[in-house]
């Protein structure tokens, strides 16, 4: 048996689910839709008082995560039980949701993500333009104690860059990054996110790229990245 509640905190539909996420939680779908169908743009599932997940509640979960993609929206989980939690990395889902620790750091991620897209709506012509590159870059997952991966950087701007690698890294995923920059300002070290990947039939020759947005980045570093790209790029370029 399944319960799902709905609460807001401030813009964002909180669902507080209840009891066994199986073949039976079509509520939660419903529940789902119904906040994507009024306006959410952002859902967080608190699955604190979950007590169990089969393989056709994980279908359920994945459903709602899918419906609110097709909506533009953001649908994060927080408060998993370490035995379920388990059940998500063994079939990898782990890389495909976001999931947080605390009601706190999740509610905070999604007001991080709104800056970013204020951002880029405000189209801020120095700050958008983007250099296009051909330079090597290391990167990892910042939560794992793994080896750094090389990619391609395809461009840069002051808020992200375009990477090109033989895997993409999951939606979502936060990733410590290192690039040289030269003459200067040389080696540069940050974190990003990764904000979107490119679709395979849509952009063949790119694919699997990743659009990876910069994650609280100093504004130095900042200041140091749009200095190279103003002095790098062609007089004649266009701003995104």
């Amino acid at each position: 048996m399944i319960e799902v509640t709905l609460r807001r905190v401030h813009t964002i539909a909180v669902l507080d689910v209840s009891g066994n996420i199986d073949i039976d939680a079509s509520v939660f779908i419903e529940k789902v839709g119904w906040c994507l169908e009024n306006g959410y743009k952002d859902v967080l599932c608190n699955l604190a008082e979950v007590n169990f997940v089969d393989y056709a509640g994980l279908s359920v979960l994945a459903i709602g995560y899918k419906n609110a993609l097709n909506h533009k929206a953001r649908m994060k989980l927080v408060n998993i039980a370490p035995h379920i939690r388990k059940i998500f990395c063994l079939v990898y889902l782990d890389k495909v949701f976001e999931i947080y620790e605390t009601e706190e750091s999740a509610l905070k991620s999604f007001e991080e993500d709104r800056v970013i897209s204020e951002i880029q709506k405000k189209q801020l012509r120095r700050r958008f333009k983007r250099l296009p590159l051909d330079i090597e870059i290391q990167f990892k997952p910042k939560s794992k104690d793994t080896e750094f991966v090389r990619g391609k950087v395809l461009n840069i701007s002051a808020v992200g860059l375009l990477v090109f690698a033989d895997k993409a890294s999951p939606l979502g995923e936060i990733l410590h990054l290192k690039l040289t920059l030269l003459p200067q300002p040389g080696l540069i070290e940050v974190d990003g996110k990764v904000a979107w990947l490119v679709q395979k039939e849509l952009q063949p020759q790119l694919y699997p790229a990743m659009g990876i947005e910069f994650y609280h980045m100093d504004s130095l570093t900042q200041k140091r990245i749009v200095e190279f790209v103003d002095r790098n790029l062609p007089l004649n370029c266009s701003s995104e």
